[in-house]
């Protein structure tokens, strides 16, 4: 099928960067696409507990920015979809967009009728599979579109089919197949965001073998109300009650064998995750162990706040490998005090690593010849006219950042459309 949408500016990821980037165009007289690889939009920001240094959770916004996307016609969503290939020059584009299927049609309520029915369990990858869904699930409670979605990888199909019988809306379409869209562009913005570095690549950190160490995206999703431990910060080994966490700085980043950049972010967040901690309980204590502090300006006050808890201690020092008591099954940290000029053993109860941000172009099928950096990132000054990126997809950022480049993205992208 084809869309004549000759002026329309496709946005590639329905993160926070691509939705404001989107809505920001739309809401200035011009069409936009989002084409989402996830069954729904708000990328990584969805899956926060909190912003900082205000503390808010993301909730609120990403349904502001929903409800914004509902209201204008001028944006169209395409979730489940990967762009296949960009061809043509500034104002004239042509974009192969893929859409996956959901195996759920438009009918759907998010009713749940299914999913009681459905005798077959996943990995919850919206969790970071800290728990499990049916193989027929709704992302999270605030998923957009608010559709189920199955998960084909898992789901038994028509021999099953009992999520098929018990649908009143004939919502479920077991036989759905992949359709292709092609969208006539002025221009393209990649807004692709990033993923959480793979953890099991630093064996000294012991992610994957000692039991009750977990990434920082996993802390979010542990500290979060609708999270797989309703907001309790507990370990994953045994359910107990953390009171003493590890927090370790530059997991991956700014490392020549994983992550040579600094990934900006990952101190505020740790700073951030130790009041999920010191709020949970007065008696419990947290060690940040780091190798420099990256708060610069506005966020200096937020580092100032941590640092006067007397609970949250600080060491500058790298850590050097993380072990497990056999026993108790806690993280034995080892690491050198630079500071103090020494070897420093800590046993805790958890460890969180602060993994890196990889940009998701740097391992991803982007299906055009975009000009990636050395790290992976899109190279801005590089691309060919009517090419623009957003947000994360072009350089490490926090949240409000990434908005702010949002907008820039977006005008950017208009400018292409007049140009035509």
């Amino acid at each position: 099928m084809s869309d004549e949408k000759g002026s329309s500016i496709v946005v590639i990821g329905g993160g926070i960067s691509g939705i404001t980037t989107a809505i920001e165009a739309a809401e200035a007289g011009h069409s936009s696409v989002i084409v989402e690889k996830n069954p729904y939009l708000g990328g990584r920001v969805a899956q926060l507990n909190r912003y900082f240094p205000k503390l808010c959770p993301p909730y609120c916004g990403l349904e502001i920015n929903f409800k914004r996307i509902k209201q204008n016609p001028r944006v169209s969503v395409y979730t489940t979809a990967e762009v296949e290939s960009v061809q043509g020059s500034e104002g004239n584009f042509n974009v192969k967009i893929k859409i996956n299927p959901r195996f759920v049609n438009a009918k759907c309520t998010a009713c749940g009728e299914c999913v009681k029915v459905c005798p077959v369990e996943r990995s919850n990858s919206f969790n970071f599979g800290l728990d499990k869904t049916k193989a027929v699930y709704l992302p999270h409670e605030l998923s957009y579109p608010m559709k189920l979605v199955i998960d084909s990888g898992v789901c038994l199909g028509t021999s099953c089919a009992k999520c098929v019988a018990v649908c009143k809306y004939n919502a479920i379409d077991l036989n759905m197949k992949a359709e292709t869209v092609e969208i006539k562009a002025s221009s393209v913005v990649y807004a692709t965001g990033w993923s959480p570095y793979d953890a099991t690549k630093m064996d000294n950190l012991g992610f994957g073998k000692v039991k009750n160490v977990v990434t920082n995206m996993m802390m979010e999703r542990m500290a979060a109300p609708n999270g797989p431990t309703k907001g309790k910060i507990l370990r994953p080994s045994d359910n107990k009650q953390v009171k003493t966490i590890a927090f370790v700085q530059c997991a991956g980043s700014r490392d020549e064998n994983h992550l040579a950049h600094c990934s900006s972010v990952c101190c505020m967040a740790s700073l951030k995750q130790a009041t999920y901690l010191r709020e949970s309980d007065p008696d419990t204590k947290a060690f940040i162990y780091y190798i420099d502090l990256r708060a610069p300006g506005k966020y200096e006050d937020f580092l100032k706040k941590i640092q006067a808890d007397a609970n949250v201690e600080m060491i500058k020092g790298k850590v050097a490998k993380i072990e497990e008591d056999a026993e108790t099954l806690d993280p034995i940290v080892t690491v050198e005090d630079i500071v103090g000029g020494k070897k420093v053993t800590q046993k805790v109860d958890m460890v969180v690593l602060a993994t890196g941000m990889e940009p998701s172009l740097k391992t991803a099928n982007a299906g055009t010849n975009v000009k990636l950096d050395e790290n992976g990132f899109v190279d801005a000054e590089a691309q060919a006219a009517g090419i623009y990126a957003s947000g994360v997809a072009k350089r490490p950022n926090d949240v409000t950042t990434s908005l702010q480049d949002a907008t820039s993205a977006a005008l950017k992208g208009i400018q292409s459309a007049v140009r035509r």
